[in-house]
């Protein structure tokens, strides 16, 4: 697996897995810092030659900044994947030196993936769709105590 910038050729991916219509996700990729998660299609032993491979889509983190917080705000895969996708906002907040955010439904999954990235719970966050959320948040000090960034 390896983790690239969104292209407006993702659209198409991505609206599938959001259940968003591609247009919508066409503007999320422009109005965002959008990483995607793609593996070789078929056989890995042509992963090496990205000219002659189609790649797959099997995650992605979109990413913005307001005032001096990086927010996730949308983001899709696997355990793994969604932690090797979440280095992406990370990283950036760590050379900025801004904290990172990301509001989630409560899911007892889904936080044990947020928690294994390195966020905390910071609390109660604002209901979506009629469904509870918990705000997770790292600060900018604890960015550097995630081992293989």
């Amino acid at each position: 697996m390896r983790i690239r910038d969104a292209l407006e050729s993702d659209a198409e991916a991505l609206a599938s897995v959001t259940s968003r219509p591609e247009d919508v996700v066409r503007n999320m990729i422009h109005d965002r810092s959008v990483r995607v998660a793609v593996e070789a299609a078929g056989d890995s032993d042509t992963a090496g030659d990205s000219d002659d491979t189609e790649e797959v889509v099997c995650g992605f983190v979109a990413f913005d900044v307001r005032g001096d917080t990086v927010h996730v705000t949308d983001f899709d895969g696997n355990g793994s994947t969604i932690e090797r996708l979440f280095e992406e906002p990370r990283r950036f907040a760590r050379r900025e030196e801004m904290g990172v955010e990301v509001v989630v439904p409560n899911d007892e999954a889904t936080g044990e993936v947020i928690e294994a990235s390195g966020f905390e719970s910071a609390g109660r966050g604002p209901r979506f769709e009629g469904r509870r959320t918990t705000r997770y948040r790292i600060e900018f000090g604890e960015l550097d105590g995630r081992k293989n960034e």
